[in-house]
């Protein structure tokens, strides 16, 4: 039934090109001053804050109504796992390669996950071509 659909779907789409059929005008009928892709609107807008103001405050990072943007800390305010987040972790491929016995805790758990995360997708994989 679906197949049906799309296929008349499909069909009156081509037909309206082959046609020729106008889409919805602008509001009020007229057509915009410059058109698509004008270079006026392209050009991207001037900030209103200063550069004070950006580099000692999280802009956009208050989502209190009634609140205000948070001030940026020193390096020390804040806890050492933060620093960390960004660093490359091991792929499944580099950890199947090492020992498992040596591997850190840390390692051996995301070997797990991943190992684990594997298997379900290449069971899905089997059960959906049969």
């Amino acid at each position: 039934m679906a197949m049906r659909c799309s296929r008349a779907i499909r069909h009156i789409v081509v037909s309206m090109e082959v046609v020729g059929v106008r889409g919805y005008a602008a509001a009020g009928g007229k057509a915009k001053k410059g058109g698509k892709g004008s270079a006026a609107a392209d050009a991207p807008k001037a900030s209103t804050l200063s550069q004070e103001i950006k580099s000692t405050t999280v802009v956009g990072a208050n989502i209190l109504k009634d609140g205000t943007d948070p001030k940026v800390l020193p390096d020390s305010e804040y806890p050492d796992w933060l620093w960390h987040l960004l660093d490359k972790r091991p792929a499944l491929s580099e950890l199947k390669r090492k020992d498992l016995e040596t591997l850190p805790c840390e390692d051996l758990r995301r070997f797990v996950k991943l190992d684990n995360r594997e298997r379900i997708k290449e069971n899905n994989t089997l059960k959906a071509k049969n």
